[in-house]
């Protein structure tokens, strides 16, 4: 069984490696389509063929990151309300 300090330690390392991985890469691939932009359906004879474009990623194949959504969040309030009024 682990302790405590240990555990506080580990959940501390993995927030520590997706905030890096958020500011490096901002932009993941989309969940439904999986980053190709549409959506890949089998024709009749059970070929592969281009589908509709992914109406969640609006075809880019992209999506942003949680915790990149969150910062953005963040700093916007920052920004907006730390201003000379």
């Amino acid at each position: 069984m682990t302790s405590t300090p240990d555990a506080i330690a580990g959940l501390f390392i993995v927030t520590l490696s997706y905030a890096a991985l958020c500011a490096v890469s901002p932009l993941g691939d989309c969940r439904r389509c999986r980053g190709f932009g549409f959506h890949v359906v089998r024709n009749r004879r059970g070929r592969i063929k281009r589908g509709p474009s992914c109406r969640r990623c609006r075809g880019h194949g992209k999506r942003i990151r949680i915790g990149r959504h969150l910062y953005n969040l963040v700093a916007r309030m920052h920004r907006d309300h730390s201003r000379a009024r």
